[in-house]
């Protein structure tokens, strides 16, 4: 055997992709659980799609269009089909209607959470994988259902704790821009390609700002690392013409005004207009006004699907990270009407529109700010059964047997170590006690149990190792017969009030 083949593999996590420990996935799920019960509360049920789809069922709706697997993960199977990992829960849940068309109700409203892929370059908080979570409504053409989602955004961020004023619903409209390019020469079939471009370099104009957006709607930009991202290529004044649309003001007020003043006063821009007034009424009737859902024309949503409202959930507060830099997550979730979705397998119009919260990216910034949902008390770690005779291995395993039959989580210690090691082991755990009977204890039909967490508080008082051996702090001796009650009693104590 030569020297390099003793080598070990290198222990490396793929760029772009995150490992999840206890805490966070106990975090998750009760997010999961209260966006659950949001969605639920407006009358969405479950559904579940597979996070692989054939590629052209997902359809190419990111960046990059020259090969199946740019922006998606793909693969060919034996059958030489293209199949890819789903880049939204949006694309696989229009297969899934489009398949069950006759049996759902409609309209039908359904929610969806899971991990969603992406093959793109990683960085600072852009991860591939990552969860969303999604509610759609399918076969309603009215923008009111649009407006339901907005409703819905703010009332599941509020759930999640984020106060009223520390978040916005921003709303806009495809068609208000689609008439804006139409206006500067690029409508048409022909130009698709170019406003895919100018969308996606405005849905970027959070993380940029405008220099950067202007980089991208003429030659291009080349980014921190030296990467360059062709641009749009247009001149000047197209540039100058979508740049002024996007600064303009576009509170309530001014809704009625936009669309007498426009000088290019097209029919989808008009309509687009005329539906976002429709959204704010339907909102201000529900009692959600502009502090909480307010039109923005700066959102675009990058992908190319959309057809009519779109709209983003973005946090307001500014926090601090763990090195003291200032942080602003900006959009944590986002939507909109997506009316081809479904006809792309049916031939025929089928209206839909939905919305998707970015749990991952959520999650992050709650963490930041302290939120009870994701920094309440994690399940009680378990109490450790020591083993200190082998040869009595069958009766410590009755006494993990007695708790667990308590509805007490219990784990008996399975290494080879000594009593040292097996604390050490009950410390790391994070074990609320331990439970130790050795030959001594035995004889007398009696157990010592440890209270870890009041031992710690109790030696931090206590001088020398003879002081604390005569002390023995937080640790008890109860017959065999009251294990149960004298661990129930140390649980107890500790429970969070």
């Amino acid at each position: 055997m030569n020297k390099e083949s003793k080598l070990s593999l290198k222990p490396q996590l793929p760029r772009g992709f995150a490992d999840r420990g206890p805490q966070e996935i106990a975090a998750v799920d009760r997010m999961i659980e209260a966006i659950r019960q949001s969605y639920e509360l407006y009358g969405f049920e479950a559904v579940e799609t597979p996070f692989i789809e054939y590629t052209d069922a997902l359809g190419k709706f990111l960046p990059d269009q020259d090969r199946p697997n740019e922006g998606v993960f793909s693969f060919r199977d034996d059958d030489e089909q293209w199949l890819s990992l789903r880049y939204d829960l949006t694309a696989p849940l229009a297969r899934y209607v489009a398949e069950n068309f006759d049996r759902l109700p409609k309209p039908y409203r359904s929610y969806r959470a899971g991990f969603v892929f992406r093959n793109e370059k990683p960085g600072p908080g852009r991860f591939r994988q990552f969860m969303q979570f999604d509610a759609d409504t399918v076969g309603v053409p009215s923008v009111i259902a649009d407006a339901e989602m907005c409703m819905m955004a703010a009332d599941t961020l509020e759930r999640l704790g984020i106060k009223r004023g520390d978040y916005l619903i921003k709303v806009n409209n495809r068609k208000v821009l689609d008439g804006v390019m139409e206006a500067i020469g690029l409508g048409g079939p022909e130009n698709v390609g170019r406003r895919l471009t100018v969308l996606r370099a405005i849905d970027k104009l959070d993380r940029l700002g405008v220099d950067g957006v202007q980089m991208l709607l003429g030659p291009g930009r080349k980014d921190e690392s030296g990467d360059f991202t062709k641009g749009a290529r247009l001149d000047d004044k197209q540039i100058h013409t979508l740049i002024s649309f996007l600064n303009a003001k576009t509170h309530a007020e001014n809704l009625e005004l936009m669309k007498g003043l426009y000088s290019y006063r097209s029919e989808t821009s008009q309509e687009g207009l005329s539906e976002l007034i429709a959204i704010r009424e339907f909102c201000l009737a529900g009692g959600y006004k502009d502090d909480r859902i307010r039109v923005d024309l700066s959102v675009v949503r990058g992908l190319e699907y959309y057809t009519g409202p779109v709209f983003e959930a973005e946090l307001t507060f500014g926090v601090k990270d763990e090195r003291g830099n200032p942080v602003r997550f900006g959009s944590v979730g986002g939507g909109g009407r997506y009316d081809g979705l479904v006809a792309r397998f049916r031939g025929e119009p089928v209206p839909a529109t939905g919305f998707s919260i970015g749990v991952s990216r959520l999650y992050a910034a709650l963490k930041l700010i302290d939120s009870p949902i994701v920094s309440s008390a994690d399940a009680t770690a378990p109490v450790v059964v020591l083993v200190l005779d082998r040869d009595q291995i069958a009766r410590y395993q009755s006494m993990v047997t007695q708790l667990r039959n308590a509805n007490i989580r219990a784990e008996l210690y399975l290494g080879g170590a000594g009593m040292k090691a097996q604390m050490r082991y009950a410390d790391k755990r994070g074990a609320p006690c331990v439970v130790i009977q050795g030959s001594d204890e035995r004889a007398k039909g009696e157990v010592q149990i440890k209270d870890l967490a009041e031992g710690a508080r109790a030696a931090e008082s206590i001088v020398s190792n003879e002081e604390w051996k005569a002390a023995r702090p937080a640790q008890i001796s109860v017959p065999e017969d009251r294990l149960v009650d004298a661990v129930r009693e140390i649980l107890a104590r500790h429970a969070p009030s």
